[in-house]
């Protein structure tokens, strides 16, 4: 059980201090930014699929079994990531600031990400608490994620007009709920039976949403507002299946 907490918890301080990414992109200019930002956003949806489909949802029917009770998980994930999206207005921003994209207030951005960062770190624990190669690729699914959005959370907050200062502090705070999160699944999950199986097929669910409901029709966008070019959509497919292929390759570790 140490070795669970010790890995649960590198993790998800190492998640959390992604949120710092964010101040190296202020030499950057939009145009590089915006390139960098389709393709990272293209390998999380790799990521994320290749997640929730070579790992969550194969050990979720091993757990579980393959009827009714499991499908019925993954759906109560999808409809869970989609009322956090729309009732605390949560948003998974990966753009660059501009006057016609119109991002929430800075409070709000902060509250929502924290909960999906707090989301994030019960994920992580639950994961392995099943297997420390699950564990290690759902944060790894995590972390791609992660990277395009705390970029775009920074650009936020100083587009809200915080100092860059601030702007580090408060959303590095809004990161570390991830170690709240991994510590509620870590005490409650040897406890509660079948808590963390039960997390998994409902952590499956949130990544589909999140990569196909959310990510996809984004690279669609930054196509039309950019005029993307038959090779830089090439590319991002190529960073897709770079995601897909690195959540496959983790399967040789279990």
């Amino acid at each position: 059980m140490l070795k669970i907490w010790s890995y649960s918890l590198i993790s998800v301080i190492i998640v959390s201090l992604i949120s710092l990414v964010g101040v190296l992109t202020l030499s950057w200019n939009k145009d590089k930014l915006n390139s960098m930002l389709k393709y990272l956003v293209s390998f999380a949806v790799g990521g994320l699929f290749g997640d929730a489909f070579i790992h969550l949802l194969p050990q979720s029917f091993q757990a579980l079994g393959a009827g009714l009770a499991t499908s019925l998980y993954i759906v109560v994930g999808l409809l869970l990531f989609f009322v956090l999206e729309k009732f605390l207005r949560w948003r998974h921003c990966h753009h660059v600031t501009t006057d016609s994209h119109v991002h929430p207030v800075v409070t709000m951005n902060l509250v929502s990400d924290g909960v999906h960062n707090f989301i994030d770190g019960m994920i992580i624990a639950a994961s392995y608490m099943v297997s420390v190669p699950l564990g290690l690729a759902t944060t790894l699914a995590v972390i791609f994620h992660e990277l395009p959005q705390e970029i775009g959370d920074f650009g936020v907050l100083i587009f809200g007009g915080l100092s860059v200062k601030k702007a580090l502090i408060y959303n590095f705070i809004s990161s570390s709920f991830a170690v709240f999160g991994a510590l509620i699944s870590l005490c409650i999950g040897p406890f509660v039976t079948e808590f963390t199986y039960i997390l998994l097929p409902i952590t499956a669910g949130g990544f589909i949403y999140i990569a196909g409901s959310d990510l996809i029709p984004e690279l669609h966008e930054h196509s039309t507002e950019c005029k993307m070019s038959a090779s830089d959509s090439i590319w991002q497919f190529a960073m897709i299946v770079l995601g897909v292929s690195i959540m496959a390759l983790l399967t040789f570790l279990e």
